[in-house]
């Protein structure tokens, strides 16, 4: 697997996100996680993203899972065709119940394990955009409202990882850094493996490779 998963951002050291891609990579921006915001905060929120990686000398562009939402079987074909043309994810945070959420009416979590597993993609992102991958999202409800998904919460992970992530911890500042020592401290009494991180550092995998940079 190649990931770059941050807990804020793009981290204190994109360059490790850039050196997973070929050069002036074509990457997939996926925003679902703030789809329940306000639709012009979430269009400026999209923008910004894109602007972040355009300045290391990507090519971004959103996809919308919600373009790819009840379509019936087609939609899944449709949308692994596409995730496939890109070079890299690039998922953004937010609300982890409500990117899950997008993921599984558009078909994405069953296409994406296998994409990023076989290193067709680079996945990369930040906060939900990393703790999606996790074999369960129980813990989470502590920081993020499952009451901001519009319809079912879906409470597995991609399972991508064999461990939860744990973000913005110890990070001055941020909004959600207290209700993440909470679910900190269920997870270490429940017996939950999980992976801490403060805002600046990420994650990096590149096959047998890991580090946190």
């Amino acid at each position: 697997m190649k990931l770059y998963l941050s807990s804020f951002r793009l981290g204190d050291h994109p360059e490790h996100l850039v050196a997973l891609l070929p050069e002036a990579g074509r990457v997939a921006v996926i925003c679902n996680a703030i789809d329940a915001e306000d639709p012009a905060v979430r269009r400026d929120e999209v923008a910004a993203e894109l602007t972040w990686l355009r300045d290391l000398g990507l090519r971004p562009e959103e996809l919308d899972l919600r373009s790819y939402s009840e379509r019936g079987a087609r939609a899944g074909q449709d949308l692994g065709a596409r995730l496939a043309e890109y070079d890299g994810l690039w998922v953004r945070g937010g609300n982890v119940f409500v990117l899950r959420a997008a993921m599984a009416t558009s078909g994405a979590d069953l296409i994406l394990p296998g994409l990023i597993t076989s290193e067709t993609v680079v996945y990369a992102g930040y906060s939900a955009g990393c703790c999606v991958l996790a074999p369960s999202l129980r813990g989470l409800e502590l920081c993020d409202p499952v009451g901001d998904v519009d319809g079912e919460v879906v409470w597995d992970g991609l399972g991508v990882l064999d461990e939860a992530i744990v973000p913005h911890l110890n990070s001055p500042g941020h909004p959600e850094t207290e209700l993440l020592e909470k679910v900190v401290e269920l997870y270490e009494r429940s017996g939950v493996r999980h992976l801490k991180m403060r805002d600046g550092q990420a994650l990096v995998v590149d096959g047998q490779r890991r580090e946190l940079v």
